[in-house]
């Protein structure tokens, strides 16, 4: 039989029922939690002690609803000392402990907690408080013995988690991060179990600290069985959002009682860890992973003072990884989006045609860069290169919306690339949204006496290059005006070139030549060269080079680029 959820909870408490049977103490209040510190039985004498009702308690986590300091700040797990009896599954008690109550006036309590059964097959802890008359405020809870680092080390090291795992938007990123945090700092292994998007497990990280260095086990890592619902190993148990553990080989001797639990008892084996603390990584809304730290080499065994600190990591690893998912996942959307809008290439008899497009590196959002080519009306080929200014979902949308109307405005009748770019202008600066951008506006032309006639605009783009078939190479500058959306309707002009026998054209983004170290009349100049030097290259060939050689390594845009060769 299944436990009962939290609105359930809270409807049985509304109905005056106690299906635990918690009983009434005269001066003291109770509650019960579960094994994931959610509370799931509350006294009538709890309730008015603590100015809440049931139903703002039932169902809610203990520690972050009413644990607060002395001053009604929050509590860090690692420095909650009812945290370690719940964890360890034993009794404890104290004093001088705040709860906070439903006004947001403090409670100071002493109390005890002893572990108790939560329901068939589940087990908890049975909490008792009552109200303490005279609290001392400048009394400080005693330093643990066991534990391996001092309070201002475990707050120093909870700080610069924060700052550490928040500074990154990618999940490699912060799983590195996170390694560098704990080892080997509190362990020579760290392990991290990643849940997928379809539920399934993933080991990212097997992480050894050896000789100095840490050295990254891909032996070990990769896909993962499923998580059993009802096992009681505690890594099954972490992925499920139930409890932080501390454990080590011999918790994996008895008899296997999923998949996942063979895979433990291998790591173990392999890492040769007596020692772990296994916690869950829990995100905003549910249960990211679970991070494992074990001891091979370090000398001592972890205690509850410091699994309580490793709990205290993994929840903020958590939040880190789950900001990290939706921002790759808000970039997965918006590169899918932008490379469905980029055409498929049309056919242009004698003419070789060949286009990119690179996302930006991963420390950056998807840009606005694209690329187009399609027929026009009454023969010829327009060619079109463009970025919009910014780097979001605002910059890809505006991108749509352009690259749409060019196509419209060009197909629509035969017209110079200027004045297509002045009504394009004009347009863009209607758009609800405020939107900039640089295009390059080209008509390819095959006259009756077999020539090859380019007729271009650019509105504020990188110029063409052109590169002939000895080598020789140009940057396309002339028919140069302002970029599109800045309101000043200023006069555009074409400019025209014949394209010499064998001549490859190329259009690209700033991705491919901006850089901070270097100025852009360097970066045109080694693109110049590089694009010399393969010259006679396929233009496949020569696309591909050009974006390993030319483009920079300090550069975080996207780039799109078009390029074709005349017979």
């Amino acid at each position: 039989m299944e436990a009962p959820d939290g609105d359930e909870r809270r409807c049985r408490a509304a109905a005056g029922e106690r299906p635990h049977g918690l009983g009434e103490l005269r001066q003291a209040g109770t509650y019960l939690v579960d094994d994931r510190g959610q509370i799931i039985e509350v006294s009538a004498l709890a309730e008015r002690l603590l100015g809440r009702t049931a139903d703002e308690l039932l169902g809610r986590d203990a520690h972050d609803l009413l644990h607060r300091g002395r001053h009604g700040e929050s509590v860090p797990r690692s420095r909650c000392a009812m945290r370690q009896p719940l964890l360890a599954g034993s009794s404890g008690q104290g004093e001088l402990e705040w709860f906070e109550r439903g006004d947001g006036t403090l409670l100071p309590v002493s109390w005890l907690v002893t572990p108790c059964d939560a329901g068939p097959g589940r087990t908890g802890s049975l909490v008792i408080f009552y109200e303490t008359e005279t609290a001392d405020p400048s009394r400080r809870e005693p330093e643990s013995a066991s534990s391996t680092m001092s309070e201002l080390d475990r707050l120093a090291l909870l700080a610069e988690t924060t700052t550490t795992l928040t500074a990154s938007l990618e999940v490699e990123e912060t799983l590195r991060r996170l390694v560098r945090l704990t080892v080997p700092l509190l362990a020579d292994w760290a392990v991290v179990d990643l849940l997928t998007e379809h539920r399934g497990v993933s080991r990212a990280v097997v992480a050894h600290h050896e000789n100095g260095v840490v050295i990254h086990r891909e032996d070990l890592q990769g896909p993962m069985p499923q998580v059993p619902e009802e096992s009681p190993m505690p890594l099954s148990r972490a992925l499920r959002g139930v409890t932080a553990t501390l454990t080590g080989p011999e918790t994996y001797r008895r008899t296997p009682d999923s998949g996942i639990a063979v895979a433990q008892r291998e790591l173990f084996r392999a890492t040769g860890m007596r020692s772990a603390c296994i916690v869950p990584i829990r995100g905003v809304r549910e249960v990211v992973g679970a991070l494992t730290l074990g001891r091979a080499d370090q000398p001592g065994a972890f205690t509850t003072t410091d699994l309580l600190l490793v709990e205290d990591i993994a929840r903020r690893a958590g939040l880190a990884l789950d900001n990290a998912r939706l921002y790759e996942r808000q970039r997965r959307v918006a590169e899918t989006m932008q490379r469905h809008l980029l055409p498929q290439l049309p056919v242009v008899p004698g003419v070789q045609m060949s286009a990119r497009y690179v996302p930006a590196p991963h420390a950056s959002q998807v840009g606005g860069d694209w690329y187009d080519a399609f027929h026009l009306p009454g023969g010829g080929t327009a060619l079109v290169i463009g970025d919009v200014v910014g780097h979001d979902l605002d910059a890809a949308a505006g991108m749509a919306q352009i690259c749409n109307m060019l196509r419209a405005y060009a197909g629509a009748q035969r017209e110079l690339p200027s004045t297509i770019l002045g009504r394009l202008d004009l347009a863009v600066t209607r758009m609800v949204q405020t939107t900039m951008a640089t295009v390059v506006l080209a008509h390819l032309e095959h006259t009756d006496d077999g020539r090859w006639l380019l007729r271009w605009a650019n509105a504020g783009h990188p110029p063409p290059l052109l590169v002939e078939d000895d080598g020789r190479t140009r940057l396309l500058e002339a028919g140069h005006g302002p970029l599109l959306g800045t309101g000043l309707r200023p006069a555009r002009t074409d400019a025209v070139i014949e394209l010499p026998r064998g001549s490859a054209l190329l259009f690209y983004t700033d991705g491919l030549v901006e850089s901070r170290a270097h100025g852009l009349g360097e970066s045109f100049g080694r693109l110049r060269r590089r694009a010399a030097g393969l010259a006679r290259r396929p233009l496949d060939v020569l696309c591909d080079l050009l974006l390993e050689g030319v483009r920079p390594a300090d550069n975080d845009d996207d780039v799109a680029m078009l390029a074709l060769r005349v017979p």
